[in-house]
């Protein structure tokens, strides 16, 4: 069975490319990588040869979302062959001062898979088979599918972005951006009890999907210009905003529609931007960044394997390997895709 992956050399350079069999190391399992999802990310990389300032210097093979099933592993490891396992990409050091103190996310020799930040880059998860180190790769509940699974990673971002808000019981909340992170979030709102949720973006058809995860009002912020307004009545009415564009408009209109004393946590990831500090400062805002997870991680393959969240409608496409650079074209359509996941069983 030939091992197949897509690895990117520039912007726009994407070949599908044979892989020799993956040798693997002690402390690793061969894993068969069944289902990987593109992220953002990964989108950055294929359009810009780049994310912010990291660039693309040397090939790399793209991927941070994916599951598959254990070809082969090392004696008494806790995997068993033919088990379903969602990967980690995400492999600190454990030994720097904040993995000491448990912030391994802030690991000062982070390593994570798909990612060109370091040189040689740190290959992905976009190939068939891969050698991946044993306490990275989670086994998940007997009966999920490939499908659930490859959303562990996201949905542990999500996890750890609401973990550093406050109590959504009963709050009005704002999410701005309705991709895949915005829809999760919404999700997870839903299941802390938010009272109300009130969704924006400028594409009708991830809207439409973020109805689906959960949001009770939904607001095309190009066609329907003025239809937040009655929300920043009053110095503003959300309690919390999660925002999830990196849209500079977005932020600064949070901003405006978030109560004294609120929350805004950036989730989205974007680059420079003018900050109205006046606002902040005068409505006493608390204004969060959230940097990926931690032990989220395991938490997220635990909800997943027990179906306490259901992302499968986010899943707008799926297209084999050998249709890979298809299938990066399709994900960076917004009119039309919100996750679009390889599917590497040949």
């Amino acid at each position: 069975m030939t091992d197949l992956t897509c690895r990117l050399y520039a912007a726009h350079d994407l070949r599908i490319e044979e892989l020799p069999e993956p040798q693997a190391a002690p402390e690793s399992a061969i894993i068969r990588v069944q289902r990987g999802g593109i992220c953002g990310s990964d989108l950055h990389y294929y359009h810009k040869g780049g994310f912010g300032p990291v660039r693309v210097r040397e090939p790399i093979i793209l991927g941070h979302e994916a599951a598959g099933l254990v070809e082969s592993a090392p004696e008494n490891c806790g995997l068993r062959p033919g088990q379903l396992v969602a990967l980690c990409p995400s492999r600190p050091c454990n030994t720097c001062a904040f993995c000491l103190s448990g912030k391994q996310r802030h690991c000062l020799n982070m390593r994570f898979n798909g990612s060109a930040m370091r040189l040689p880059h740190e290959d992905g998860f976009f190939r068939s088979r891969i050698a991946h180190p044993v306490v990275q790769c989670l086994p998940i509940e007997d009966g999920t599918d490939a499908q659930a699974a490859a959303w562990a990673e996201p949905l542990a971002v999500c996890l750890h972005a609401l973990r550093l808000a406050p109590s959504l019981e009963g709050q009005k909340v704002l999410v701005t951006g309705t991709g895949p992170i915005g829809a999760i979030c919404i999700a997870l709102a839903r299941l802390k009890g938010a009272d109300e949720i009130v969704a924006t973006d400028v594409q009708d058809f991830t809207l439409g999907l973020a109805r689906q995860m959960g949001a009770d009002r939904i607001v095309n912020v190009i066609s329907e210009t003025n239809a937040l307004n009655e929300y920043a009545a009053g110095k503003g009415q959300f309690d919390v905003v999660l925002e999830c564009s990196a849209n500079p408009q977005a932020i600064a209109h949070a901003i405006d529609l978030v109560r004294p004393q609120g929350t805004i946590l950036q989730i989205g990831v974007g680059g420079s931007t003018d900050m109205p500090l006046n606002l902040i400062v005068g409505k006493e805002l608390r204004f969060l960044g959230t940097h990926r997870f931690d032990a989220e991680f395991a938490d997220a393959v635990r909800m997943i394997g027990a179906k306490e969240i259901d992302l499968s409608p986010l899943v707008t496409h799926v297209l084999p390997v050998t249709d890979g650079v298809r299938a990066f074209d399709i994900a960076g359509d917004r009119t039309r895709a919100v996750k679009v996941q390889i599917d590497f069983e040949l």
